[in-house]
């Protein structure tokens, strides 16, 4: 079986493979202040939990967007699982050409969007992964990453909208029944989701045009996909493992030069 760890700045999220099947799935909260031994008994713990043996374990592809955390992280895996992990990095085989200014700077997470959006469900396409950040990635027919955008996530906008303003309370961030709220609360509830849907289907309606292709499918991805997919109109696909399905899909790639 195969683990694969998607770091992101709010959670780690974990699935393990056996073959395409997936086999379980799990999140842990990204903290910079655990230790490798900390998030190894988590995940033994969680292994156990589910009658997984940790020698299973064959192989593990990891992505970070959090680069204080990852010697902690590939730490625990040489002392738990015994092996080093596999991670996107320059000479790893993705099977798609990034046309990025400086391919380095494309986040790892963003590349395995882009590996299993364009396998999963082909070209051209356009990912949007709903995270702490909110991230657009264009995939174009012949496989190659165009480039994209990046916008602050859901809840870090109303974060932010709180934290910033003197009288405007803490809120639930569940999408409210009108756009005309008729309290302070609905009022914040509306501006940050409505809204953020309307970015969202302005931004995929500027990439599409763009790109200048018909039949551009979008797939979203990310915890907070869900309060948006349902009431955006442009969202084709959601798949909420997308990003643990393409590194699966890059460990494959190079398993041969393990």
């Amino acid at each position: 079986m195969i683990l694969t760890l998607d770091i992101g700045n709010t959670n780690m999220k974990s699935a393990l493979f056996d073959g395409t099947e997936m086999k379980q799935y799990w999140r842990l909260s990204t903290n910079r202040n655990r230790t490798s031994d900390e998030y190894g008994m988590a995940m033994m713990n969680l292994l156990d939990h589910h009658g997984i043996d940790r020698a299973d374990v064959k192989g593990i592809m990891l992505s970070s967007v959090v680069p204080q955390i990852n010697f902690t992280i590939e730490h625990m895996c040489r002392n738990y699982f015994g092996m080093e992990p596999m991670k996107i990095e320059p000479g790893v085989k993705t099977g798609i050409n990034i046309k990025y200014e400086n391919p380095r700077e494309l986040g790892s997470d963003r590349i395995a969007n882009a590996v299993a959006a364009y396998e999963l469900y082909g070209g051209p396409c356009i990912t949007i992964d709903f995270g702490t950040a909110t991230s657009f990635g264009a995939i174009s027919a012949k496989g190659e990453f165009l480039g994209g955008a990046i916008c602050p996530g859901l809840k870090l906008a109303a974060d932010a909208l709180t934290e910033n303003t003197a009288k405007l309370p803490r809120f639930e961030l569940v999408k409210p029944e009108f756009a005309i709220g008729r309290n302070t609360v609905t009022n914040m509830q509306a501006g940050i989701v409505f809204g953020y849907i309307g970015q969202i289907k302005y931004l995929v309606e500027r990439m599409k045009r763009e790109m200048g292709v018909p039949g551009i499918k979008v797939i979203a991805t990310g915890g907070l996909a869900v309060l948006v997919a349902g009431e955006s109109s442009v969202i084709d696909v959601m798949d909420g493992l997308l990003t643990l399905k393409g590194l699966r899909l890059i460990y494959e790639k190079n398993a041969v030069n393990r």
